[in-house]
């Protein structure tokens, strides 16, 4: 994958595959780390998939049996002097995060977040909300989609206008908070 937010959402997709309902995505810049926790709700997996999920061989998927989406999330991280890690409870979810050193030559972009987010949320506007928590500095840009529907009062994430708007305040914010440590 080309960039970090890939890597996001294809950990993004197999939540929604577990049945998450509530996915938190974490992004922190600490110095020249940026870790990235993604959180869910969903069936969660046992101890022996835990420890098999990073294998490229190893696939939940009946259509294929080769994942690699966190094997290939895993290298990109450890590639750069980073960290990976998976933490699973069967019937309580699952913690996935990622650590990079963002001077390494080995470190892929960020990538469009923004982009990547939005499209998450527009893609599943009324069975999943998403969590976002995003640090950098002094900076922070938090956002719930579960307060977002509140205050739509029943309009879908996935309206025109809606989406539009999303857009703006998922780009301005991310760009005011990671603008200084993320080109």
């Amino acid at each position: 994958m080309r960039d970090i937010s890939l890597h996001i959402m294809d950990l993004a997709q197999n939540s929604l595959s577990a049945g998450a309902k509530l996915i938190t995505i974490d992004i922190e810049v600490i110095g020249d780390r940026l870790t990235f926790k993604l959180t869910d709700d969903g069936k969660g997996m046992p101890k022996e998939q835990v420890e098999a999920v990073v294998s490229p061989f190893v696939s939940s998927r009946t259509t294929r049996k080769v994942g690699l989406g966190i094997p290939l999330t895993k290298q990109s991280a450890e590639i750069t002097g980073g960290s990976f890690s998976v933490e699973s409870s069967l019937g309580k979810g699952t913690v996935v995060s990622a650590k990079y050193v963002l001077s390494s030559i080995d470190c892929i972009p960020l990538g469009d977040l923004a982009g990547t987010l939005l499209s998450l949320i527009s893609g599943n506007p009324d069975s999943v909300d998403f969590a976002v928590n995003i640090k950098a500095g002094e900076k922070s840009f938090n956002m719930n989609t579960a307060y977002i529907k509140e205050m739509l009062s029943g309009i879908s994430l996935n309206e025109p206008e809606v989406v539009k708007w999303l857009h703006g305040y998922l780009d301005e914010n991310i760009a005011d908070c990671l603008g200084g440590y993320i080109t």
